[in-house]
């Protein structure tokens, strides 16, 4: 059974999901996901120090969601070509809702915090992920004659890629333009056979 602690923590993070999903997160104010949740901002302040640790608690929860599901995809016993197309749909799913001003807000912010917690995100979860494209190279599944080093670099600046304003002008959303960064990824630039 939930604890009314638990309970409320709940309502704050459906609510602040809610917002900044839809309105990113630098224009919502406490007050507003507090009034949305039904709590006092005491019982904000309980869980969260300020709406920074409230950003980086709903992230880290839909990363570890994220890596998850990418690892059950990894382990499934399917050929590898179904394994990337459902990690591609597993990514349009992942972003599903957000709206580009939060996924702007998340990759642009210049809050010091935000941005090691970026880093050291993109950093865990590349680790992980690494290790399932390491093992899938060896099974036969990933060429061998392309390094991992380069996935991993490649991998590591995909944030940066999504940053430029000029290439995100070509897509009518933030959605559109990560879908085809990974389609891009995995297939590259010739036909899909």
């Amino acid at each position: 059974m939930e604890s009314i602690s638990d309970i409320k923590l709940r309502q704050i993070t459906l609510a602040a999901r809610d917002l900044f999903w839809k309105y990113g997160y630098r224009k919502v104010t406490i007050e507003e996901v507090c009034r949305k949740a039904g709590v006092s901002k005491m019982t904000f302040y309980k869980h969260f120090a300020n709406k920074t640790g409230l950003v980086k608690f709903l992230l880290s929860f839909v990363i570890e969601e994220g890596i998850k599901k990418f690892k059950a995809i990894m382990e499934s016993d399917i050929p590898f070509t179904e394994k990337v197309l459902k990690q591609i749909e597993m990514k349009k799913e992942g972003i599903h809702g957000m709206s580009d001003l939060f996924l702007e807000d998340w990759l642009s912010s210049d809050d010091p915090e935000l941005v090691a917690y970026r880093t050291e995100l993109t950093g865990s979860t590349t680790k992980q992920i690494m290790s399932f494209y390491k093992d899938a190279q060896k099974k036969g599944e990933i060429r061998k004659d392309i390094k991992p080093e380069f996935i991993l670099y490649f991998i590591n600046h995909m944030s940066v890629i999504l940053e430029d304003r000029s290439l995100q002008g070509l897509y009518n959303t933030m959605e559109d333009l990560v879908i085809e960064l990974m389609n891009f990824f995995f297939y590259g630039i010739s036909e899909r056979k």
